[in-house]
């Protein structure tokens, strides 16, 4: 069945208010790194209708990224940003999705995200979101940079938190659990993570007072 761009609109509306629509229309948020914490933040967003998404990962599915991330076994080989993006649309045909299929680094990190109003950074490896944090921090005037840190395992669900660290830096997840043998990433985990930094862009995008509340 096919729905037109008004139906939808007006279904997200009885749910959200016409109001608070508007304002995630006008959402432009980036989503670097598209594994367990990026797919599902992606597909969160697209759910309330975020406007304007911005899909950078460089990788292909794998076999062994179906146990947390947003694909199936039909998209093992390809681009991630290619099969999320097939996959956001089926929820929102309407939606402005942006993909880049690169690699962040400290040299196009200068570039790359302008135009995003908020970026979610959903990196594995900690010398690569030290790199684009402090790239964006130091290079961007206004963007906002909601990272994670912290969410290995199947532990204690309420240790996953959100936090202020500078006006522009928030930092979600446990800020202690790392991957290791017998303390993977798995789905519920990564999922809450995912979550508070997809509710922490979308209480930025409606209002930018809840900047200060945490």
């Amino acid at each position: 069945m096919k729905f037109t761009e008004k139906e939808i609109q007006e279904a997200l509306c009885e749910r959200h208010t016409t109001a608070i629509q508007e304002k995630l229309n006008r959402g432009r948020v980036a989503i670097a790194g598209l594994g367990g914490l990026g797919s599902n933040i992606a597909f969160f967003l697209a759910r309330i209708g975020t406007g304007h998404l911005h899909l950078i990962d460089f990788d292909r599915v794998d076999l062994t990224n179906l146990n947390r991330q947003q694909y199936l076994m039909r998209h093992v080989g390809m681009f991630k940003t290619d099969a999320l993006k097939e996959q956001l649309l089926e929820i929102n045909p309407y939606l402005d999705i942006r993909t880049d299929c690169v690699r962040v680094s400290s040299e196009n990190v200068t570039t790359l995200f302008q135009g995003d109003s908020i970026l979610c950074e959903a990196f594995d490896i900690p010398e690569n979101k030290a790199m684009l944090v402090n790239g964006i921090l130091e290079n961007y005037r206004d963007l906002i940079v909601i990272s994670a840190s912290g969410m290995a395992g199947y532990g204690n669900s309420n240790r996953i938190l959100s936090r202020k660290i500078t006006n522009r830096f928030y930092l979600c997840g446990d800020g202690i659990s790392d991957s290791s043998k017998g303390l993977g990433l798995m789905a519920p985990r990564v999922a809450l993570c995912a979550a508070h930094q997809a509710n922490l862009a979308a209480s930025l995008m409606i209002d930018q007072t809840a900047k200060d509340s945490l």
